[in-house]
């Protein structure tokens, strides 16, 4: 990802928060013959410390269906060591010139995104392809008001819906977080973009002022 050093998103926590925040994330791979193949997949991220460089130990865990060619993607990287990537993208939207202070100017699209790259590990254990469908479940069930569970649920049902799934992690070997939000731009100008995605009907829209206000140079 192209991230000029003034877009570039340097707390460890603030891009972690993108990735659980917008957990439907994009796994993208190159097969040997150079086809590249994407997916879009729920993730649990994983956090494991963060080291002396503020850099993220962790590891993203997912499946896909077995009948998705990009299968063969992750167990071949998982066989040679190379990498796969999954990009995570945050609030984003327009900004209209119109929102400076006179002057020239050009449109342009503020956002975050976040990109973790790491060596895909299959899963194949039962216990542990069940344990992670168990917590993906009770993730996104979290706050329902009858919460849907695994358990009472037809064994035979369920095992077939497991066969028919490829489980895996991505150990995250590095990251690169991008938080574009008129850092480049006067405190005026900000303040008027931040006013005008404030006032838009857009949910995202207000969404990325929000994040323009937190994170303010």
């Amino acid at each position: 990802m192209y991230v000029p050093e003034v877009f570039r998103l340097e707390d460890a926590a603030a891009a972690t928060a993108v990735v659980r925040d917008n957990s439907f994330g994009l796994l993208v791979t190159v097969s040997a013959q150079g086809r590249p193949q994407a997916s879009h997949l729920p993730f649990l991220f994983e956090e494991t410390a963060v080291d002396a460089a503020g850099g993220v130990q962790g590891r993203l865990l997912g499946h896909l269906a077995r009948a998705n060619p990009q299968r063969h993607d992750l167990e071949a990287l998982a066989d040679s060591g190379g990498e796969a990537l999954v990009v995570f993208q945050g609030a984003h939207g327009y900004v209209s010139p119109s929102w400076y202070e006179p002057g020239p100017a050009v449109p342009t699209w503020n956002y975050l995104a976040v990109h973790l790259y790491g060596r895909p590990r299959i899963i194949e254990a039962a216990a542990e392809v069940e344990a992670l469908l168990d917590r993906l479940v009770e993730d996104h069930e979290a706050g329902a008001a009858k919460p849907w569970r695994m358990e009472g649920q037809d064994p035979k049902y369920l095992a077939r819906m497991r066969r028919g799934i490829l489980a895996f992690e991505i150990p995250v070997a590095r990251l690169e977080a991008k938080a574009k939000l008129s850092q480049n731009k006067s405190a005026a100008d900000r303040r008027r973009v931040v006013e005008a995605l404030d006032a838009a009907q857009d949910p995202l829209a207000r969404a990325l002022a929000a994040e323009m206000r937190a994170k303010a140079p």
